[in-house]
Protein backbone atom coordinates (compact mmCIF):
# COMPACT_ATOMS: atom_id res chain seq x y z
CA UNK A 1 0.00 0.00 0.00
CA UNK A 2 1.66 3.46 -0.82
CA UNK A 3 1.65 6.19 1.69
CA UNK A 4 -0.82 8.35 -0.24
CA UNK A 5 -3.35 5.57 -0.48
CA UNK A 6 -2.97 5.37 3.18
CA UNK A 7 -3.26 8.63 3.84
CA UNK A 8 -6.74 8.34 2.16
CA UNK A 9 -7.76 5.36 4.37
CA UNK A 10 -7.91 8.00 7.18
CA UNK A 11 -9.45 10.63 5.52
CA UNK A 12 -12.64 8.37 4.76
CA UNK A 13 -13.36 8.38 8.60
CA UNK A 14 -15.11 10.94 10.84
CA UNK A 15 -12.47 12.77 12.75
CA UNK A 16 -13.79 13.76 16.77
CA UNK A 17 -11.25 15.81 18.24
CA UNK A 18 -11.63 16.72 21.78
CA UNK A 19 -9.68 19.82 23.03
CA UNK A 20 -10.52 18.88 26.68
CA UNK A 21 -8.20 15.93 26.06
CA UNK A 22 -4.73 15.12 25.60
CA UNK A 23 -3.33 14.25 22.59
CA UNK A 24 -3.23 10.00 22.75
CA UNK A 25 -0.37 7.70 21.71
CA UNK A 26 -0.07 4.64 20.33
CA UNK A 27 2.70 3.46 23.28
CA UNK A 28 -0.60 5.11 26.30
CA UNK A 29 -3.04 3.10 24.35
CA UNK A 30 -1.41 -0.16 24.65
CA UNK A 31 -0.67 0.13 28.34
CA UNK A 32 -3.87 0.11 29.14
CA UNK A 33 -4.49 -3.85 28.05
CA UNK A 34 -3.37 -6.85 29.91
CA UNK A 35 0.31 -8.36 29.59
CA UNK A 36 0.48 -11.91 28.05
CA UNK A 37 3.24 -13.92 27.33
CA UNK A 38 4.68 -16.93 24.95
CA UNK A 39 7.61 -19.04 25.43
CA UNK A 40 10.48 -19.26 22.69
CA UNK A 41 8.98 -21.24 19.33
CA UNK A 42 5.66 -20.89 20.54
CA UNK A 43 3.77 -18.82 17.49
CA UNK A 44 1.77 -15.68 17.91
CA UNK A 45 -0.24 -15.96 14.72
CA UNK A 46 0.20 -17.64 11.28
CA UNK A 47 0.05 -16.22 7.15
CA UNK A 48 -3.78 -16.00 6.44
CA UNK A 49 -5.10 -16.09 9.97
CA UNK A 50 -7.95 -13.71 10.76
CA UNK A 51 -6.42 -10.56 11.98
CA UNK A 52 -8.50 -9.47 14.70
CA UNK A 53 -5.67 -8.09 16.73
CA UNK A 54 -2.30 -6.02 16.93
CA UNK A 55 0.18 -6.58 19.00
CA UNK A 56 2.69 -4.67 20.86
CA UNK A 57 5.68 -6.24 21.87
CA UNK A 58 6.85 -5.50 25.51
CA UNK A 59 10.17 -7.90 26.43
CA UNK A 60 11.48 -10.29 23.84
CA UNK A 61 12.09 -10.53 20.45
CA UNK A 62 9.59 -11.82 17.45
CA UNK A 63 10.55 -13.44 14.13
CA UNK A 64 7.91 -12.84 11.15
CA UNK A 65 8.46 -14.81 7.90
CA UNK A 66 6.78 -16.10 5.34
CA UNK A 67 6.83 -19.82 3.62
CA UNK A 68 7.10 -20.11 -0.07
CA UNK A 69 5.60 -22.94 -2.14
CA UNK A 70 8.80 -24.95 -1.74
CA UNK A 71 8.55 -24.89 1.74
CA UNK A 72 11.33 -23.21 2.21
CA UNK A 73 10.97 -20.28 5.24
CA UNK A 74 11.70 -16.65 4.37
CA UNK A 75 12.04 -14.46 7.47
CA UNK A 76 11.30 -11.33 6.56
CA UNK A 77 12.05 -9.59 9.84
CA UNK A 78 12.73 -9.28 14.09
CA UNK A 79 10.87 -7.18 16.05
CA UNK A 80 11.91 -5.78 19.44
CA UNK A 81 10.45 -4.09 22.52
CA UNK A 82 8.19 -1.46 21.28
CA UNK A 83 7.62 -2.59 17.82
CA UNK A 84 4.37 -3.21 16.44
CA UNK A 85 2.97 -6.36 14.90
CA UNK A 86 0.50 -6.67 12.59
CA UNK A 87 -0.18 -2.86 11.99
CA UNK A 88 -1.13 -3.05 8.20
CA UNK A 89 -4.58 -2.72 7.41
CA UNK A 90 -5.32 -5.96 6.22
CA UNK A 91 -8.01 -8.30 7.27
CA UNK A 92 -5.69 -10.99 7.42
CA UNK A 93 -2.01 -11.45 8.48
CA UNK A 94 0.40 -11.10 5.89
CA UNK A 95 3.17 -13.73 7.71
CA UNK A 96 3.76 -15.24 10.30
CA UNK A 97 5.46 -14.24 13.69
CA UNK A 98 6.71 -16.77 16.23
CA UNK A 99 8.87 -16.07 19.67
CA UNK A 100 12.63 -16.31 19.38
CA UNK A 101 13.02 -16.09 22.81
CA UNK A 102 10.48 -15.49 25.90
CA UNK A 103 7.94 -12.59 24.86
CA UNK A 104 5.99 -10.81 26.48
CA UNK A 105 3.34 -8.49 24.83
CA UNK A 106 0.24 -6.86 24.83
CA UNK A 107 -2.54 -7.47 22.54
CA UNK A 108 -5.23 -4.59 21.03
CA UNK A 109 -8.82 -5.38 18.72
CA UNK A 110 -8.33 -4.55 15.28
CA UNK A 111 -11.90 -2.83 15.27
CA UNK A 112 -11.03 -0.84 18.97
CA UNK A 113 -7.92 0.18 17.72
CA UNK A 114 -9.23 1.70 14.27
CA UNK A 115 -12.17 3.17 16.51
CA UNK A 116 -9.43 4.75 18.67
CA UNK A 117 -7.53 5.84 15.49
CA UNK A 118 -10.16 7.64 13.30
CA UNK A 119 -11.37 9.14 16.53
CA UNK A 120 -8.03 10.91 17.47
CA UNK A 121 -6.62 13.25 15.37
CA UNK A 122 -3.09 12.85 17.27
CA UNK A 123 -2.94 8.34 17.08
CA UNK A 124 -3.52 8.81 12.95
CA UNK A 125 0.16 10.44 12.17
CA UNK A 126 1.77 7.85 14.41
CA UNK A 127 0.06 5.03 12.74
CA UNK A 128 0.93 6.89 9.73
CA UNK A 129 4.72 6.84 10.74
CA UNK A 130 4.42 3.24 11.54
CA UNK A 131 3.34 2.41 8.49
CA UNK A 132 6.21 4.34 6.93
CA UNK A 133 8.76 2.21 8.97
CA UNK A 134 7.51 -0.94 8.02
CA UNK A 135 7.53 0.19 4.18
CA UNK A 136 10.99 1.35 4.68
CA UNK A 137 12.19 -1.95 6.50
CA UNK A 138 10.88 -3.77 3.30
CA UNK A 139 12.56 -1.44 0.97
CA UNK A 140 16.17 -1.94 3.15
CA UNK A 141 15.63 -5.62 2.93
CA UNK A 142 15.14 -5.25 -1.01
CA UNK A 143 18.10 -3.91 -1.47
CA UNK A 144 19.54 -6.25 0.94
CA UNK A 145 18.67 -9.21 -0.98
CA UNK A 146 18.94 -7.89 -4.06
CA UNK A 147 22.60 -6.19 -4.30
CA UNK A 148 24.40 -7.03 -1.51
CA UNK A 149 26.86 -9.36 -0.90
CA UNK A 150 27.37 -12.14 1.62
CA UNK A 151 29.43 -10.55 3.88
CA UNK A 152 27.85 -7.38 2.91
CA UNK A 153 24.62 -8.53 4.37
CA UNK A 154 25.78 -9.54 7.43
CA UNK A 155 27.60 -6.44 8.22
CA UNK A 156 24.00 -4.74 7.50
CA UNK A 157 22.58 -6.67 9.50
CA UNK A 158 25.03 -6.36 12.56
CA UNK A 159 25.44 -2.81 11.75
CA UNK A 160 21.48 -2.52 11.94
CA UNK A 161 21.05 -4.40 15.24
CA UNK A 162 23.87 -1.98 16.34
CA UNK A 163 21.99 1.26 15.17
CA UNK A 164 18.71 -0.06 16.79
CA UNK A 165 19.95 -1.13 20.28
CA UNK A 166 21.91 2.89 20.24
CA UNK A 167 18.99 4.39 19.99
CA UNK A 168 18.37 3.83 23.66
CA UNK A 169 22.00 2.80 24.72
CA UNK A 170 24.18 5.73 22.94
CA UNK A 171 27.52 3.56 24.00
CA UNK A 172 26.44 0.60 23.44
CA UNK A 173 28.99 -1.47 21.32
CA UNK A 174 27.92 -5.14 21.52
CA UNK A 175 25.11 -6.30 19.63
CA UNK A 176 22.49 -8.91 21.14
CA UNK A 177 21.59 -11.97 18.98
CA UNK A 178 19.11 -14.02 20.43
CA UNK A 179 17.94 -15.36 17.37
CA UNK A 180 20.13 -18.66 15.69
CA UNK A 181 22.74 -18.40 13.16
CA UNK A 182 19.56 -20.54 11.07
CA UNK A 183 17.13 -17.50 11.94
CA UNK A 184 19.98 -14.97 10.63
CA UNK A 185 20.46 -17.07 7.20
CA UNK A 186 16.92 -17.34 6.68
CA UNK A 187 16.81 -13.71 7.09
CA UNK A 188 19.65 -12.58 4.79
CA UNK A 189 18.99 -15.13 2.28
CA UNK A 190 21.84 -17.46 2.91
CA UNK A 191 23.23 -20.79 4.23
CA UNK A 192 24.02 -21.21 7.51
CA UNK A 193 27.41 -22.36 6.50
CA UNK A 194 27.52 -19.15 4.59
CA UNK A 195 26.76 -17.46 8.09
CA UNK A 196 28.77 -19.33 10.24
CA UNK A 197 32.14 -18.53 7.92
CA UNK A 198 31.57 -15.18 7.50
CA UNK A 199 31.41 -14.29 11.18
CA UNK A 200 34.60 -16.44 11.38
CA UNK A 201 36.38 -14.28 9.15
CA UNK A 202 35.10 -10.88 10.47
CA UNK A 203 36.25 -12.09 13.30
CA UNK A 204 39.62 -12.66 12.17
CA UNK A 205 39.79 -9.14 10.80
CA UNK A 206 39.53 -7.56 14.07
CA UNK A 207 36.19 -6.35 13.01
CA UNK A 208 34.28 -7.86 16.38
CA UNK A 209 34.60 -10.27 19.33
CA UNK A 210 31.92 -12.51 20.67
CA UNK A 211 30.85 -11.48 24.33
CA UNK A 212 29.20 -13.91 26.18
CA UNK A 213 26.41 -16.68 24.35
CA UNK A 214 24.86 -15.23 22.11
CA UNK A 215 26.47 -11.32 21.81
CA UNK A 216 29.42 -9.72 19.60
CA UNK A 217 31.14 -6.71 20.78
CA UNK A 218 32.36 -4.30 17.78
CA UNK A 219 35.25 -3.43 17.74
CA UNK A 220 36.05 -1.49 14.56
CA UNK A 221 32.51 0.13 13.80
CA UNK A 222 33.70 2.43 11.01
CA UNK A 223 35.17 -1.19 9.38
CA UNK A 224 32.09 -2.46 9.82
CA UNK A 225 30.06 0.17 8.26
CA UNK A 226 32.53 -0.35 5.09
CA UNK A 227 32.24 -3.88 5.15
CA UNK A 228 28.27 -3.13 5.05
CA UNK A 229 28.34 -1.41 1.59
CA UNK A 230 25.69 1.10 2.55
CA UNK A 231 25.68 3.47 0.15
CA UNK A 232 22.05 3.71 0.19
CA UNK A 233 19.53 6.01 2.35
CA UNK A 234 16.02 6.15 2.73
CA UNK A 235 13.44 8.83 3.61
CA UNK A 236 10.51 8.79 6.03
CA UNK A 237 8.39 6.31 3.88
CA UNK A 238 11.40 3.92 2.78
CA UNK A 239 11.94 5.31 -0.82
CA UNK A 240 15.85 4.43 -1.40
CA UNK A 241 18.24 6.81 -2.94
CA UNK A 242 21.91 6.40 -3.76
CA UNK A 243 23.66 8.75 -1.38
CA UNK A 244 26.33 11.24 -3.25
Amino acid sequence: MHAASIGQHFNRFPVNADATNPPLTIKALFSKQALNQIEAGSTLFLEGDQAKHLYEVVDGVLRVFKIISDGRRIITGFLFPGDLVGVSLRDRYLYSAEAVTLTRFRRFGRREFQDAVNSSPSLQPQLFDRICDEMAAAQRQMVLLSRKSAEERVCSFLLERLRHQQQTSPLAMVVDLPMTRLDIADYLGLTIETVSRTITKLTARGIFVPEGRHGLRILRSKSLERFAGDDYEDDDCGHVARRN
